[in-house]
């Protein structure tokens, strides 16, 4: 037999053997900045539940020490001894009632809080924290003693109603509607309406709330986005 030559021409790699390489696009952050609920909730939430456990397990600690913890880390204004009470004042509370009392609140506020996603969660939390113990320490008024975690309450709650007109998003306003409604009247709580209230938590966790809108709602460049590259939620 005479071989015959292969008149069909040089072979073709099929589609399905031929190498693709594909380019992630980064994820849009700007979209990070209108969305109202997290893009994965499931961890948003064990973010958020984690730090209710630990009040919990700060206040069984403190409650087992007959809340002694509370005049030792908490803000004590004026007085260089009372500084660390920036850092430790939000996880004491008075007692089990004071605790109850800021644990829903918590749990609704921070979670919505995580829409712009955790690493942007993180910055906000850092600013109240700071704003408001910061404020405190200055003019919580001397002889007094200052904890509890509504200071950060008041940051979430003021950060949800004033992003969605920084981000000039619809959705974040509709949300700020609705939670005005529901908890506007706690806004209340940073005037001194009420004896044995810290109003200067509230009022100074509130304006680092309202900064924390500010800096969170700004898309961040291009360049940068492409550059970290996270997954959305982060």
């Amino acid at each position: 037999m005479v071989p015959t030559a292969d008149r069909r021409g040089p072979s073709r790699p099929s589609l399905s053997s031929a190498a693709v390489t594909l380019t992630a696009r980064p994820p849009d952050r700007r979209t990070e900045l209108h969305r109202v609920w997290p893009a994965r909730p499931v961890r948003a939430a064990a973010v958020v539940g984690s730090f209710v456990v630990l009040l919990w397990i700060v206040q069984a600690v403190n409650a087992a020490d007959r809340q002694r913890l509370v005049g030792e880390r908490g803000i004590l204004p004026l007085r260089e001894d009372g500084l660390d009470g920036i850092v430790f004042a939000p996880l004491l509370h008075a007692g089990w009632v004071h605790l109850e009392g800021n644990t829903l609140p918590v749990l609704i506020f921070a979670f919505l809080a995580t829409s712009a996603g955790l690493l942007r969660f993180g910055l906000a939390t850092a600013v109240i924290w700071v704003v408001a113990g910061v404020g405190t320490w200055l003019f919580g008024g001397l002889g007094t003693v200052h904890i509890g975690a509504s200071s950060l309450i008041f940051g979430w709650l003021t950060l949800l109603l004033a992003r969605g007109f920084f981000a000039r998003s619809t959705g974040q306003i509709v949300l700020a509607g609705v939670l005005f409604l529901a908890y506007g009247s706690l806004l209340w709580g940073v005037l001194p309406t009420a004896y044995g209230v810290s109003w200067q938590g509230h009022l100074f966790g509130a304006l680092g709330g309202l900064l924390a809108a500010v800096l969170v709602s700004r898309p961040e460049p291009a360049s940068r986005r492409a550059a970290a590259a996270l997954p959305p939620g982060w």
